[in-house]
């Protein structure tokens, strides 16, 4: 027996379709056995067909609770393959711009370094230079004296 809850209409049309049956069942002992046959294979085929015309239920997308949040959801049913790859896209262009800022962020320091060590190793300086907290900034500002 289907447990699940049926809308009123559909309550309706199972009890009219049982009442039917009832009375089709009672009237068959009085049928030659020919004719019982026939409609046995009738019913048969006609139930094949019905299940045949029943398509699978497909659940719609819903509001799932979880703690203080909600999140969306299938019902119960498997979500297709490129659904998951698809939601899956935006995560994945995230961590490629991530991975390239990084990366130019790494070239953009390491450029720094060696306009510094290229400053420091083509000038003569004296020992002290190398010793003053200051001297870094002052190559970067080009030799320049600040104003």
């Amino acid at each position: 027996m289907n447990t699940s809850p049926m809308h009123p209409n559909e309550l309706a049309a199972d009890r009219f379709a049982r009442r039917v049956t009832e009375r089709l069942s009672e009237s068959t002992s009085e049928l030659p056995y020919d004719i019982s046959e026939r409609l046995r294979a009738s019913r048969m085929q006609a139930l094949a067909r019905r299940k045949k015309a029943v398509s699978p239920l497909r659940t719609a997308p819903v509001l799932i609770p979880a703690g203080h949040s909600a999140t969306l959801g299938h019902g119960g049913g498997g979500a297709p393959w490129w659904q998951s790859a698809l939601s899956a896209l935006p995560i994945m262009a995230l961590l490629a711009g991530l991975v390239v800022v990084n990366l130019d962020l790494d070239e953009a320091g390491t450029l720094e370094v060696a306009q510094v060590d290229a400053a420091l190793l083509a000038d003569d300086l004296p020992p002290t230079a190398y010793a003053d907290p200051g001297f870094v900034q002052f190559l970067k500002l080009g030799g320049e004296q600040p104003r």
